[in-house]
């Protein structure tokens, strides 16, 4: 079972005017799937603990929309 987490993070409005249009195109995506899918693979992009694999994990079931 997947537990997740609530947070709170103030992005500039210019990108979250973008973040809406996509929501808006795209019905199969949600806030809390985006935001999944971006930090996950700045963890990814940016070094994590070595031999985890939860950023790995994550981001990919958030591309392929699978549930945990």
């Amino acid at each position: 079972m997947q537990v997740s987490v609530s947070i709170l993070a103030e992005i500039p409005e210019d990108l979250h005017e973008s973040l809406k249009g996509f929501l808006e195109t795209h019905s199969a995506w949600d806030q809390d799937r985006v935001y999944a899918a971006a930090l996950s693979l700045f963890l990814l992009q940016n070094g994590h603990k070595e031999g985890d694999r939860t950023p790995s994990r994550i981001y990919l079931d958030t591309l392929f929309n699978c549930a945990g």
